[in-house]
């Protein structure tokens, strides 16, 4: 998988786009809820600038007020010819999403014998971000009873977080581990090309700020 993510952004004040609407009008606004993802993975920049609400340019209409502004969570997304592994980047953090195949056997939360590989290309990552919270998130299809999802997925996730815990080998890194089971799909569930790409861990940590 390349791991430079192509990203449509720089980094800086040209990065960032203001979402302005007008109160009394139709505001714009960013997409910053998305039902699809787990909680704790929604956006979390905030606008830094702010824009003179009595500017001549703006040609407000009359009695309308500007919306507070918003900085849009601009999203890129890289994955490898197999689909075997993806990567998101947006202005707040880095996913990686490992498919469950590559990491484990049918049913399993062993880890085989190329997954640990995997994740330590994610730990170097992590630590050439110098990041220091990291969320690791397990998921399966809607195959089999949600009960068993759920304790599935947390094993996988966990069998995932005590290799990054031991590759890392950093007392200041914090872990979050969950198992969603079925919850959050990314895919169609009824085609078996959906429910492998359901079938996942995905490891999520900041980007540095400024």
């Amino acid at each position: 998988m390349t791991t430079a993510p192509r990203l449509a952004l720089a980094l800086g004040a040209a990065g960032l786009l203001l979402a302005a609407g007008l109160h009394g009008a139709d505001p714009a606004r960013a997409d910053d809820t998305d039902p699809s993802n787990p909680p704790g993975t929604e956006p979390s920049a905030t606008a830094p600038v702010k824009v003179d609400p009595t500017d001549p340019d703006l040609k407000l209409p009359e009695g309308a007020t500007l919306a507070e502004a918003k900085v849009l969570d601009i999203k890129s997304v890289v994955e490898d010819q197999s689909g075997d592994e993806r990567r998101e980047d947006t202005n707040a953090d880095v996913t990686f999403a490992l498919q469950a195949e590559v990491l484990f056997g049918k049913d399993s939360a062993k880890l085989g014998t190329d997954a640990k590989a995997r994740i330590a290309a994610i730990a170097d990552e992590i630590r050439k971000q110098n990041a220091t919270q990291v969320r690791v998130f397990g998921f399966t299809d809607n195959l089999g009873s949600s009960a068993h999802g759920d304790v599935l997925s947390k094993q996988r996730a966990n069998a995932v977080q005590a290799v990054l815990d031991q590759d890392l080998n950093e007392p200041g890194i914090t872990f979050e581990v969950r198992g969603y089971g079925e919850q959050y799909p990314i895919a169609d569930n009824s085609t078996e090309e959906g429910r492998r790409k359901n079938r996942r861990v995905e490891v999520t940590f900041p980007r540095p700020q400024g």
